[in-house]
């Protein structure tokens, strides 16, 4: 069996940024020694507080929108978790905006919602967010382009060469088949691995739904990373 081709291309035409971001020449592969198996993450000196993984109360207020939880498990190629490991968010806002200069879109603020945070892993390699679900917005690639809902993440593994960049979408979304760049990556099944689930015992009743989205860092069943 082949093994799964789930990296997107530097150059996707489709997604027209990348027209300019492609590298142009030959690329270098940095010596092993130098970085691949240098050790980390270093999460510098400011801690991660337990506050840092809700979203919602970061304000004085409560911001607006549905409010979700996301949780999952950071993977690595043998299946093992990754524990105690730095898993960071961010997002737009309920109305489709980042707390962004250059986001113009005509869409409001929140000002309780500042959409980034950060977690470790615990022993069992499980991160848990409470945000809200993020809405959709213009981006100007197509005429009448719009990207799905979408939550970013940074990931990092046992060594500094393991850090994942990527996107997770969520079920249903009617904009995921119409995305150029959830639909670089040519295997079905690794758009799918980008995709979070609906999680019915992680729903809190009468307070919020919850998503499940599981991050496997290295191996054949690796997480596309954003290129």
């Amino acid at each position: 069996m082949t093994e799964p081709d789930f990296e997107p291309p530097y150059l996707f035409p489709d997604y027209r940024a990348t027209q300019l971001r492609a590298p142009r020449r030959e690329l270098v592969r940095l010596p092993d020694e130098w970085f691949h198996h240098r050790g980390g993450p270093a999460f510098g000196r400011i801690t991660v507080k337990a506050e840092d993984s809700d979203l919602t109360r970061q304000h004085r207020g409560e911001p607006l929108g549905e409010r979700i939880i996301l949780t999952g498990r950071v993977l690595d190629g043998d299946g093992r978790p990754v524990r105690h490991t730095l898993v960071e968010v961010w997002q737009a806002n309920a109305a489709g905006r980042y707390v962004d200069p250059v986001d113009t879109h005509p869409a409001p603020l929140d000002p309780n919602f500042t959409g980034a945070g950060r977690c470790l892993t615990d022993g069992g390699g499980v991160y848990r967010f409470v945000t809200v679900k993020p809405g959709a917005y213009p981006w100007r690639n197509h005429r009448n382009a719009w990207r799905p809902a979408h939550v970013h993440f940074s990931l990092f593994g046992p060594q500094l060469a393991s850090r994942l960049v990527t996107q997770m979408y969520f079920p249903g979304d009617p904009l995921i088949p119409l995305d150029p760049i959830l639909n670089s990556i040519a295997d079905a099944r690794g758009r799918d691995l980008l995709v979070a689930k609906f999680d019915p015992e992680a729903t809190e009743p009468e307070w919020a739904l919850a998503y499940r989205w599981d991050v496997v860092l290295r191996g054949r069943d690796a997480t596309p990373n954003e290129s």
